[in-house]
C-alpha cells in the first residue's frame, strides 16, 4: 500500500462503500470519480478515500469533499463525474444533491432524511429496554 504525498491537495473525496451505498452503486461511483480524476490529470490535488459506513444511509450513496465539508447523496456514477468536473474542479457546488454544508458545524439542507440525534437514540434505546 502507497502513502501518498498529500502536499498539492486541494480536495478530499470521501466516498462511503457501507452496506446501503453498496447497495446504491458505491463501487461503481467510486472508479466513476476516481476515472473522471485521472482522465482531467488532477491526481495530485484530488485525493479520495472508500470508506465505511459514514451514517447517513438514507442518502445512499453518501460523497463527502472536504475541506469544504459537503455532504452528496443519492450520487450515481454520472453524478459522480459531474462532481469531479464541476465541484472539485470549477468550484460549482451541485446544489441539488447537497445534504450538509460546514459553517462551524454541519447545517442541514433540508434534502436529506432527518436523521436522529444520538441523545435521541440514546433516549429510545432506553424506552425499549424497558
Amino acid at each position: 500500500m502507497a502513502t501518498w504525498d498529500l502536499s498539492k491537495t486541494s480536495h478530499h473525496v470521501l466516498i462511503c462503500n457501507g452496506g446501503s451505498c453498496t447497495r446504491k452503486e458505491a463501487d461503481e461511483v467510486t472508479l466513476a470519480i476516481r476515472d473522471e480524476i485521472a482522465a482531467w490529470g488532477a491526481d495530485d490535488s484530488i485525493h479520495t478515500t472508500r470508506t465505511r459506513c459514514n451514517g447517513r444511509c438514507e442518502d445512499a450513496c453518501v460523497v463527502t469533499v472536504y475541506p469544504q465539508g459537503i455532504w452528496y447523496k443519492s450520487i450515481t456514477p454520472d453524478l459522480g463525474r459531474r462532481i469531479v468536473r464541476e465541484h472539485l474542479l470549477q468550484g460549482h457546488v451541485l446544489e441539488e444533491h447537497l445534504v450538509y454544508t460546514y459553517d462551524k458545524v454541519f447545517v442541514a439542507t433540508g434534502l436529506g432524511a432527518a436523521g436522529t440525534t444520538r441523545e435521541e437514540a440514546a433516549r429510545k434505546k432506553q424506552d425499549n429496554a424497558v
